[in-house]
């Protein structure tokens, strides 16, 4: 094990429900609700200066539904670590992490457009891969497949797939 990898443990040990390690990166299982406590000392603390990543895993059939998921990587120590909050399908609510990384923003967005995971305190989740008035969150298990969205209207001519 890492002597940082420990120390973040030591650290993190009342934030933190579970730890592991997984191909070399910590791994955190932490409350929805402990996401800038672990992310704010991971990163002033700890030196995980640069956010990588945010996305979601549905676990569908599961209480709680979603799992959030967080990448955040040391220059300093060449080093990652993943958080992970589970969170309801009644209440899919985490803290933005805007506040500790601006390159947040833009990766929570999408988060929310595909997943419909709301970040608290990201005042801009309007779409970003999909246009304003899309109907659901594409990358859920349960959106249909053979939803068609288009964004205008199919062409005279132009007949759909499946003869409609």
């Amino acid at each position: 094990m890492n002597p940082i990898f420990e120390r973040i443990r030591e650290a993190l040990a009342s934030k933190v429900s579970d730890t592991s390690e997984a191909h070399g990166v910590l791994v955190l299982q932490i409350a929805p609700g402990a996401v800038l406590d672990a992310a704010g000392p991971l990163k002033e603390q700890f030196r995980f200066d640069m956010f990588s990543d945010v996305t979601a895993v549905d676990w569908l059939g599961q209480e709680p539904r979603f799992e959030v998921v967080w990448h955040l990587y040391s220059t300093a120590h060449k080093l990652r670590v993943r958080l992970k909050a589970r969170v309801s399908e009644a209440e899919p609510v985490v803290d933005s992490l805007t506040g500790l990384y601006g390159s947040a923003h833009f990766m929570e967005r999408e988060c929310h457009e595909m997943y419909g995971i709301v970040f608290r305190g990201n005042a801009d989740l309007r779409p970003i891969l999909l246009y304003e008035g899309f109907k659901g969150h594409p990358l859920r298990k349960d959106y249909p497949k053979e939803l068609e969205q288009p964004l205008v209207p199919y062409r005279e001519g132009f007949e759909m797939p499946g003869g409609e």
